[in-house]
């Protein structure tokens, strides 16, 4: 699944839903990316204040990846086609 942040507060609920979801207290998160359990506490209340290594391997942590969209971008990224006109079928339904 998919989630849209653009603010810190998303940032939080995110993190916070994806740590909960995995079945993960604070404390064992923070084992996993070598922090403590304040610190992860600290990120989720205030992601603002976590280096982006940090989110970052929370993220990994949790079985996720960052991804940052473009919409005015007009290269494809890599392995994607281009968008193609729809084209019509010659054959009618009626």
């Amino acid at each position: 699944m998919n989630y849209a942040v653009s603010t810190p507060a998303q940032i939080r609920a995110v993190l916070r839903a994806m740590r909960d979801s995995r079945g993960l207290s604070q404390t064992q998160l923070g084992d996993r990316i070598g922090v403590s359990q304040r610190r992860i506490a600290t990120i989720e209340a205030a992601p603002g204040r976590a280096s982006f290594d940090q989110l970052s391997r929370i993220v990994a942590a949790l079985g996720g990846r960052l991804v940052i969209d473009d919409p005015s971008a007009k290269v494809p990224a890599a392995g994607q086609t281009k968008p193609t006109k729809a084209v019509l079928s010659e054959k009618a339904d009626w």
